[in-house]
């Protein structure tokens, strides 16, 4: 039995392995009367009653101590993405499951706007869409983030928002108001110039063009907007970093970070698929690179490393974004924290924080 090496057009992957959590495994066997069909999988979408919609972390290695995640699952296909293995808790593949059976939390706004509500709730920077984007193609009819940043604008509370998606540009009303009282950032994900790897590595993103256009429409109605290189992929991406950080700074970017590709969990297996089908003449040195970067294997979840990696590769990378950001001025935040003392529930008194 011959399976396809290529996924269907607008999918990150043909596959879909067991979820490591899975009591039993399926094994295909030939008895001679399979015939290969193409593969088609649409996006099916179901609805979630969630208990909480702000979730907590203490991470040393981010930013924020706070997130809100309107959909499980994302339909961008990105096959590097590190949210891929959390679908496993839904008793589904981290591959073409991830992609294709997505979850929307359609209680998040009352929801979010109870938990902000609670006595005693202390505000501090949510970030919006962290494990899958919040701008996925599915907003657009589900509208969930609009309705988060329509509820966070009401009750004055700090957002950061990272996403690869221009559809961000719809909320371009809501966005210039939070700009306006120090109540908004925005990372755009930028991760190749190159259209076609773009189309195979992220097939239902928004375009290398359409994404440094966001970011000049951003910068030119007040709000703050960074570019977030991630991930870099050795000997498929890195050589573009230096172009990206320029591209960026030249559409309107104030700053600049970048992570070094992440393989967690059943991440790895798809990834190497991935790589074999579309670069077969370098697959393994690719994943001989980044296994130097993770002491040998395919990922290495100590804080502190697994956002940058180690040894010569690691170091030489970091070495080349700080040059460029020094560079292009992309070193330097000009527009200060977030303002969580504006914090002011509908009905209630001003935060004292």
């Amino acid at each position: 039995m011959s399976y396809p090496t290529l996924p269907p057009r607008g999918r990150g992957t043909a596959s879909n392995p067991h979820n490591r959590f899975a009591p039993t495994r399926a094994e295909a066997y030939d008895d001679g009367w399979f015939q290969e069909v193409p593969p088609c999988r649409a996006t099916e979408v179901r609805s979630e009653t969630a208990k909480t919609v702000i979730t907590r972390n203490k991470s040393p290695d981010v930013g924020f101590d706070r997130s809100v995640n309107p959909y499980r699952g994302c339909e961008h296909g990105c096959i590097y993405c590190f949210a891929r293995p959390s679908h496993a808790y839904w008793d589904m593949s981290p591959g073409i499951d991830f992609e294709t059976r997505l979850i929307a939390k359609t209680n998040l706004v009352a929801s979010l706007e109870q938990e902000l509500s609670k006595p005693g709730y202390v505000p501090q920077p949510i970030a919006l869409g962290i494990n899958t984007d919040a701008y996925q193609p599915i907003e657009r009819e589900q509208r969930l983030t609009r309705g988060a940043l329509e509820v966070l604008l009401r009750y004055r509370h700090p957002v950061h928002i990272i996403t690869k998606s221009s559809l961000i540009l719809r909320d371009l009303d809501l966005l210039s108001q939070l700009a306006e009282q120090r109540l908004v950032s925005v990372a755009l994900s930028l991760t190749t110039l190159d259209d076609e790897l773009k189309r195979i590595m992220e097939p239902r993103t928004a375009s290398p063009s359409a994404r440094l256009r966001t970011l000049r429409v951003l910068h030119e109605n007040g709000v703050p907007v960074n570019v977030l290189c991630a991930p870099i992929i050795p000997m498929i991406n890195d050589m573009e970093l230096e172009r990206m950080l320029e591209a960026a700074r030249d559409t309107g970017a104030r700053s600049a970070g970048y992570v070094l590709i992440r393989l967690p969990h059943e991440i790895a297996e798809l990834f190497e698929e991935w790589l074999r089908a579309h670069f077969p003449d370098r697959a393994e040195h690719v994943m001989s690179l980044i296994r130097q970067c993770r002491g040998g294997k395919n990922y290495d979840s100590r804080f502190g490393t697994r956002m940058r990696g180690e040894g010569i590769y690691a170091d030489l990378l970091a070495q080349r974004f700080q040059i460029a950001i020094r560079r292009l001025g992309l070193n330097r935040r000009d527009y200060g924290p977030l303002d969580c003392s504006r914090f002011a529930p509908p009905g209630g008194q001003m935060s004292l924080l």
